[in-house]
């Protein structure tokens, strides 16, 4: 069942596309009346020329018809002879008078826009061709002026709408988000007192040690999650040894059918980032990589140091990604998977673009053999 909000949007809808097809219509029937009204004009044109002619002849009063003749001052017309060779010409532009490509092209032009007026002088056929009038021409184009007039209404309508809606789902998921950080804390609090206890009652280190990993990447996590909503504050870090935490904690982590490579300079990279954001920039394409590749194949992640950037890049050895999908994987909901919210790679557009000023985009992928993300951060000191 449709709500009463659903139904109003639609109703407004309808009654504005009921509008404009009420306006379109009546300027129609306008159009044509004036169009008719013209050529009413242009048959009385026509009758006082050949009056005119006629009166001349016979030395009659001329002035109605030479007054008829001298009240045209709108609509462009050329007389021909049955041969279509030009007698006159009226309301034309000298230019256009002047060339004879120009004059024949004009006519070809009136014979397309009005039929012409047959005039009998005596006993030769003369033709009167004729355009629309400056009028004529501008209600021509009204209608189709409306329509663009109606078409940006109803995409900024549309645009405004939908950004309205985009910013309630984003007050929900971040009031979500930080719900859930709250709920998580209590837990892990508690998770850190029975790594304690683990420890006095000498459990392997190695095996303390994993665990106490594992709770502080959830209170990491936690962390991320309860800072939704805000901006973050960058720090001058070396994206080098952050990059390399998140590879090497989801390496050891993962299923030994997947070999990770991570290619990096031996030297700090310092730009301005926030640290909790960047791990979870890689984790996110990393994570993408492994459900692509379905738990075996090869990840590779590569950081190019240039002159004025730099670039981290992302291979898998996946499913791939059609080339028109290219944007689209980026939007929210957008997933192939059977679950998941689609939310990922939507999360890691967001954090590299609008909270750390830099660019994310598929580089490459080809059907069955893989896809290279690529994210390029700006080299330049963040605000002290």
């Amino acid at each position: 069942m449709r709500s009463k909000k659903e139904i109003f949007r639609w109703s407004v809808i309808t009654a504005a596309l009921i509008t404009l097809l009420v306006i379109l219509w009546n300027t129609y029937s306008f159009f044509q009346t004036y169009k008719t009204e013209e050529r009413t004009k242009m048959k009385i044109w026509a009758e006082a020329l050949n009056t005119l002619d006629i009166a001349t002849s016979i030395e009659a009063d001329v002035s109605l018809p030479f007054l008829i003749i001298m009240e045209n001052k709108t609509i462009p017309i050329i007389q021909t002879d049955e041969h279509d060779k030009i007698i006159s010409l009226n309301n034309i532009d000298e230019q256009i008078v002047n060339t004879p490509e120009k004059k024949q092209a004009l006519l070809r032009k009136l014979k397309f826009q009005n039929p012409p007026i047959i005039l009998k002088v005596g006993k030769q056929t003369q033709y009167v061709y004729y355009g629309n009038s400056s009028l004529l021409t501008k209600l021509k184009y009204y209608p189709v002026t409306l329509v663009l007039i109606f078409l940006f209404f109803t995409v900024l309508l549309f645009y405004f709408y939908r950004s309205n809606k985009i910013a309630t789902q984003n007050k929900l998921w971040t009031g979500m988000a930080k719900e859930t950080a709250h709920q998580i804390g209590t837990p892990l609090s508690s998770l850190l007192g029975w790594v304690e206890i683990m420890r006095l009652d000498n459990i392997s280190p190695e095996i303390t040690e994993e665990i106490e990993k594992d709770v502080k990447k959830l209170q990491i996590i936690a962390d991320r999650f309860s800072k939704i909503g805000s901006i973050p504050k960058l720090t001058n870090v070396d994206i080098v040894s952050e990059t390399r935490k998140s590879f090497d904690y989801f390496s050891l982590r993962n299923s030994k059918q997947i070999i990770f490579t991570l290619d990096c300079p031996d030297y700090e990279i310092n730009i301005p980032l926030n640290k909790e954001l960047h791990s979870w920039t890689i984790e996110n394409l990393i994570k993408n990589a492994i459900d692509a590749m379905k738990g075996k194949g090869k990840l590779a992640i590569l950081i190019q140091d240039t002159e004025k950037t730099v670039n981290i890049y992302v291979t898998d050895t996946g499913s791939g990604i059609p080339k028109k999908m290219f944007n689209k994987i980026f939007e929210p909901g957008y997933t192939t998977k059977k679950r998941g919210w689609g939310l990922g790679l939507s999360l890691t557009k967001r954090i590299v673009e609008e909270f750390q000023n830099g660019k994310i985009k598929v580089t490459q992928s080809e059907i069955g053999k893989g896809t290279t993300f690529c994210i390029t951060y700006h080299k330049k000191k963040a605000d002290l």
